[in-house]
């Protein structure tokens, strides 16, 4: 018992509807199949002698109540989309429900079943009824009832009973058969439900984490294009110089390292997720580094201040603007402008030496900027200026929403 019970604790509560609702749908069937084995060897039954037919009846009972019950567990997978009905069983669970109900009428024409028979006809039809309703329509399954309760009207009138008696024993079957039809297409929709908002948890699960995924490999992306570029720039000064015996191969070599190290704390906070771009680190970062490289870098910025997102936004796109200039082209001059103008902040990020290849083939690193950018409603345009220059405008509005939900978004 014990066992049972940490068995049934144990499951998700999806798990215990799915098992509850199976189980209700296999009681239903199997609640029919022995009411009516009950009721055939009930005292009038028994009293008249006739034991062949009471026998075939239930043995026939039975036979349907495996059937159904096969059918059953068929009939609900195809209900919730995770299996399909064998073509053979339902024609076969049909006949044997058939055949029982014809032997409780045939009973009824030679017993005096007037109290019983009614519901000997609704536990005769139940089984298969109950479960066909999950292979088809609403409104086959009402087509069906009502088929189904004009047969038993004239079925038991033909047995001698009055009208009135054949019309109360097919209201009879009816709604016992329609309850339990409904009852069991409802649990069975209800499941269906919850398996839906299940599969759709998981799906966006699975997007939550492709998402993160994108996320951490754009700012990876970010984080490292500019220091391997500035890296491999000095590790290039660096053989030259050696191989000409000077001794600032050594300097040069000395700021790898620390670019290194630097490049290394910025992989572990992305990690952790808890770097944010500065705007104001990133321009100076940005003169530094292309000086370092022997790029004229001139940077104008104005005082006015801006929302955390914003500036976080910003700062990542110089970031990348400065690794596209060291990557791409023979840059000699570059120039970072930020304006505010019309309640829009605008970056400009301008070099000379563009590559026309370079200029005509947008990157990952775009790409993930104006994902960057969309999230506070701003835009990115890149391509090549007159005088064989490249330019990079970020634009983004203010006053539509505040700094913290722009922060939240970036």
């Amino acid at each position: 018992m014990s066992v049972r019970v940490k068995g049934w604790s144990g499951r998700s509560g999806l798990a215990k509807v799915d098992l509850y609702t199976r189980g209700t749908v296999h009681l239903i069937v199997w609640v029919g199949v022995l009411g009516l084995t009950l009721l055939l060897m009930a005292r009038p039954v028994r009293e008249d002698g006739q034991l062949v037919l009471v026998l075939a009846a239930s043995l026939l009972a039975i036979a349907q109540g495996v059937l159904c019950g096969r059918l059953a567990r068929h009939a609900m997978d195809a209900y919730l989309g995770q299996g399909q009905v064998p073509r053979s069983l339902v024609p076969w669970a049909a006949a044997v429900t058939a055949a029982t109900t014809s032997a409780v009428v045939v009973l009824a024409a030679t017993v005096d079943l007037t109290g019983l028979l009614p519901t000997m006809l609704a536990a005769a039809l139940t089984p298969f009824l109950t479960v066909h309703c999950l292979l088809v329509r609403n409104r086959t399954t009402a087509l069906i009832q009502l088929v189904v309760l004009v047969v038993v009207c004239a079925m038991v009138w033909l047995t001698g009973r009055t009208a009135d008696q054949a019309l109360f024993a097919g209201v009879t079957v009816g709604f016992v058969n329609g309850w339990m039809a409904f009852t069991a297409r409802a649990s069975m929709w209800m499941l269906a439900v919850m398996w839906e908002l299940r599969e759709a948890r998981d799906v966006q699960a699975r997007l939550a984490v492709a998402e993160e995924r994108l996320r951490f490999g754009r700012d990876l992306h970010d984080v490292m294009g500019r220091n391997l570029a500035v890296i491999a720039l000095k590790s290039e000064l660096a053989v030259q110089l050696a191989r000409r015996g000077r001794p600032e191969a050594v300097d040069q070599m000395a700021e790898v390292q620390i670019i290194a190290q630097d490049s290394q704390r910025e992989v572990r906070d992305v990690v952790r997720g808890y770097r944010e771009a500065d705007l104001s680190v990133e321009l100076e970062g940005a003169r530094g580094v292309l000086a370092a490289a022997g790029i004229t870098c001139t940077v104008r910025s104005g005082d006015a201040e801006l929302p955390a997102g914003i500036q976080s936004a910003l700062g990542w796109v110089v970031r990348e603007a400065t690794t596209n200039v060291l990557r791409h082209g023979d840059a000699r001059r570059c120039t970072i402008s930020l304006r505010t103008a019309d309640d829009t902040v605008v970056l400009v990020v301008e070099n000379d030496g563009a590559a026309e290849a370079a200029a005509g083939t947008p990157g990952s690193g775009l790409a993930g900027l104006r994902e960057r950018l969309s999230a506070v409603d701003g835009t990115l345009e890149a391509g090549p200026a007159r005088g064989g220059r490249f330019r990079l405008t970020a634009s983004v509005p203010l006053g539509q929403r505040t700094g913290q939900d722009m922060e939240e978004a970036v």
